[in-house]
This record gives structure tokens, C-alpha cells and sequence, in this order.
């Protein structure tokens, strides 16, 4: 690979670095899985070759649980489905996802004959970590079951292998396997292996991002990389506090974290922080009791999200936003999330104008978080620029869609799907904007007709702007 090569990184063992320089937005590799499968509980609602969520699927008339979009993808599927199909008529059912992507890498790496499938592998599954000898207990016995599942899943007439090579695939995949998204890349729907990936070390300020693309993942440098410039990714989210960011790394992937944002706790008091007014700041005691209040009803409202009781959950964050935002700062990552999901709810009960307050200010807390490339943050801004525009607010929607845009320019690329997507909401708010500055009131007459699908009266408006407007508004569904 002519891009990065393998180096010994100080206190993280194997690492990748970069032999050329990078800038923002640059591609430094790709990869395809050497396997991925779809989640269990999406086994009927994704395509299990291209991972695409489609409203009907057609499913395996042989074992009947892989799902596919026509058969076109079925016979794209074929080869690494074979096996697997033969396997589960067999075996009665289909064994859960770890059983299913640790056969599917074993018979891939039994046909090639070889531990690398591409010439572009920079490592073995060999050669990379399983921390079998780091599991807690009860993850060990979890771990026994489903070996001893696995070796009864997988038939007798396939290559036999040892315990300790099986047993070292799951480890791997426990610790490494990277999360495969759909077409649009706003849903985990599946779970792969990519080798080279793998030896991308963690940073809580990381220089580069993994997204999904067409099928294959992408590095991309989120700014300038220096020539020698070890790369990083984020492996947890950065709004988690510095000590739960390093407890779910100790957790998830076995080493304590000694990154600078970790040791000097980069962020952690504006993220706990209280609301500075005129210079006066509350006291640490009602900044404590606020935090408390919020997590309670975080916690409340997460059991009414997951009953479906969405009005409740407004009830609970509104409660939760109008006693502790006197107290709080705009950065506090618990009133941050109470305005996510408030925004989000809002949404979805189509009530845009709260939708669009709440998902503002999620995106101004995070602005003063998150680096100015991160993914999250081009993410929040795109869906503070849908809300924004569905509550009519032109201008500021238009901004935030740019924003949006900029960020995901440089961490998912111009061909990816949502970038796509948010290349045509730009255009569009564009056109809005130049027509609401011309003439506000029509613009609003004319978006009130196009959303309710009435007859629009152009009040003596140049056709010119009639037909842009029937081809920029849909219908609400």
C-alpha cells in the first residue's frame, strides 16, 4: 500500500502511519470486508449482500432467512451464501450473527487457501489481537456458548479447524469487528472484519474518520497529516466524560487510554459545566443537583422512548430543559441530550418549530465539543437544517444545510450517499432563499400551497418562479 505502512506505535503496540502527507477530505485507503452479516434483528428488513434496507425482500427459498432485493443481489451474494445456506437447512435455524460471520471468514479464508485475501492486506487475522486472556467471566462463559454452538453449526463436510483458531476468530471479532451501515449510512444494520482497519489506533481527538461507502470503508484525513503522522481514529465518542471514555475503552478493547484530551481531561467542565450570566456562575451545589435531575429524567425518558410513549417523552424533556437550563451551560452533555431527543421526537409528531429550537441548540452545544470535522457534528447540523426548514425558517436552515454539508464533504466524501443527498437539500434552500428574499410574503403563500399539495396562486409572480417552486416542495407524509 503506498499510502500508510505499518510501524511499532509507543505504548500501543502495532499502529499505521502515514508515508505521504494528507489534508482534510483525503481518501487514505480503502478496504472491503473480508466478511460482513446483517444483524440479527434485521435479518428481514436488510439485504444480506448489499445491505440495503428495502421494504420487500426476497428470501432464500433453501434455508429462508437471508433476504436479498432481487435476484441480481441474490447472485452477488451467492458465493458467500452457499455454504452458510447448506449449513443452516442443516443445522434447523440460522445461528446468531458472531456464529454466522465467524463460519462465513472460515470459509473464505479455507477457499483462498490463504490468511490474506487481497494483496492489499497489511495483516493477518493471525497476527491480530483476540485479548481471549482479558475477558471478565462472565464474557468467557458467553464465549464457550457460542463455540459450542459454532461447532455444531458448522458441517462435517467443510475443513475442520482447532478450538483455539475458532476461538481466536471470535475474539477478534469481539475487539475488532467494525459496524457495517446501510445505503444511506444513518443505521448500523451489520457487522464486519477489515484487517487493515484494525490496526488504526485510538485518539479522543483522532486525525481521521471510518465511514461505509458503495460497500467499502474509507480513511479519510479529517485535516492535514504530516508525513511519518501516526493515524487515529475515535474508537468511543468524544462527549462522553474523559473517565467513561476510558472505561468503556478498558471494557470494549482492553487498554487504558493515555491521550492527552484523557489525561488532562480536555472539555470535561464545559461538559459538566454551569451557565455563566453577567459573570456570575451558579454555585457547584446547584450544578450538581441540576445534573442529577437531568440524568434521572434521561433515564425516565429513555424506558418511555422505548415503550413508544412518545408524548411522555416530550413531557419528561421539556420538565427536565425548563428546571435545569437557568443552571446548566449550553455545553452540558446531559442538557445536549435531552435536546436530541426532544428534537427528534418533535420531529417525528411533526411539531417543526419546537424540532428546530431544540435541534439548534443540540448543534451550538456540540460546536463548542466536538472537533470542526467530526462526523457527529455534520450529522446534527444536517438535521437541525431539515427541522429548521420545515418549520419555515429559510435562512437559518440554509446555513445550517451548508454547514452540514462542509463537514461531510470531508468525512463521507462527495460520492457518498448522504452527501448526495445534502448536496441537493443545498441547491434546494438555495433556490428558497433567493425567493424569499424577493418576495417573503409569496414565498410562504406559495410554500404553505406546495406543502398541503394545493393549487398555488402566483400572484402576478414571473412563471419562472412557479415552476421552480412545484419542483422544490413535496408533500409531508
Amino acid at each position: 500500500m503506498e499510502t500508510v505502512e505499518i510501524f511499532d506505535s509507543p505504548g500501543k503496540g502495532r499502529g499505521l502511519r502515514a508515508i505521504k502527507e494528507f489534508w482534510a477530505g483525503d481518501v487514505i485507503f480503502t478496504e472491503q470486508s473480508i466478511s460482513a452479516v446483517v444483524f440479527d434483528g434485521l435479518a428481514e428488513r436488510i439485504c444480506h449482500s448489499c445491505f440495503r434496507r428495502q421494504e420487500k425482500l426476497q428470501r432464500c427459498g433453501q434455508c429462508k432467512f437471508a433476504h436479498y432485493c432481487d435476484r441480481t443481489c441474490q447472485r452477488a451474494g451467492w458465493a458467500e451464501h452457499k455454504q452458510e445456506c447448506a449449513a443452516i437447512k442443516a443445522y434447523g435455524k440460522a445461528p446468531n450473527e458472531s456464529i454466522r460471520l465467524v463460519a462465513r471468514i472460515t470459509w473464505r479464508l479455507d477457499k483462498e487457501g490463504s490468511s490474506k485475501v487481497s494483496d492489499m492486506q497489511l495483516t493477518t487475522l493471525d497476527e491480530l489481537e483476540d485479548h481471549l486472556n482479558d475477558m471478565a467471566e462472565d464474557e468467557l462463559q458467553e464465549f464457550k456458548v457460542d463455540i459450542h454452538n459454532f461447532l455444531d453449526y458448522w458441517p462435517r463436510t467443510s475443513k475442520q479447524h482447532t478450538i483455539d483458531s475458532i476461538s481466536h476468530i471470535f475474539g477478534v471479532i469481539n475487539c475488532n469487528g467494525f459496524t457495517v451501515s446501510d445505503q444511506r449510512g444513518l443505521q448500523a444494520v451489520g457487522v464486519g472484519i477489515f484487517p487493515n482497519l484494525c490496526l488504526v489506533n485510538h485518539d479522543c481527538w483522532p486525525n481521521c474518520t471510518v465511514i461505509l461507502n458503495h460497500g467499502k470503508i474509507e480513511l479519510r484525513s479529517l485535516g492535514k497529516i504530516a508525513e511519518g503522522e501516526e493515524l487515529t481514529v475515535a474508537y468511543v465518542d468524544y462527549l462522553n466524560l474523559s473517565p467513561e471514555r476510558q472505561r468503556l475503552l478498558k471494557a470494549q478493547y482492553f487498554f487504558d487510554c493515555t491521550c492527552d484530551h484523557c489525561k488532562n481531561r480536555t472539555k470535561d467542565d464545559i461538559k459538566m459545566g454551569g451557565k455563566e450570566v453577567d459573570g456570575v456562575k451558579p454555585t457547584e451545589e446547584q450544578v450538581k443537583e441540576a445534573t442529577d435531575f437531568c440524568y434521572q429524567m434521561l433515564e425516565k425518558m429513555d424506558q418511555a422512548r422505548l415503550k413508544g410513549d412518545y408524548h411522555i417523552v416530550v413531557k419528561i424533556c421539556r420538565e427536565a430543559i425548563e428546571k435545569t437550563e437557568p443552571v446548566l451551560a449550553d455545553t452540558h452533555i446531559y442538557l445536549i441530550r435531552l435536546c436530541s431527543a426532544l428534537s427528534e421526537v418533535q420531529a417525528y409528531l411533526q411539531s417543526f418549530d419546537d424540532a428546530a429550537e431544540y435541534s439548534r441548540r443540540m448543534v451550538e452545544g456540540y460546536i463548542k465539543i466536538y472537533s470542526p470535522n467530526n462526523a457527529a457534528l455534520g450529522m446534527a447540523a444536517m438535521r437541525a437544517g431539515v427541522n429548521l426548514w420545515q418549520a419555515g425558517q429559510i435562512e437559518i436552515a440554509h446555513g445550517m444545510i451548508c454547514k452540514a454539508y462542509s463537514i461531510l464533504m470531508v468525512t463521507h466524501g462527495p460520492t457518498h450517499p448522504i452527501t448526495k443527498d445534502l448536496e441537493e437539500m443545498r441547491v434546494q434552500t438555495e433556490m428558497e432563499l433567493r425567493m424569499f428574499k424577493e418576495n417573503e410574503y409569496v414565498y410562504y403563500s406559495m410554500r404553505e400551497a406546495a406543502l398541503q399539495n394545493k393549487p398555488m396562486t402566483m400572484l402576478h409572480e414571473p412563471k419562472s418562479m412557479e415552476e421552480g417552486i412545484k419542483n422544490l416542495f413535496h408533500r409531508r407524509k
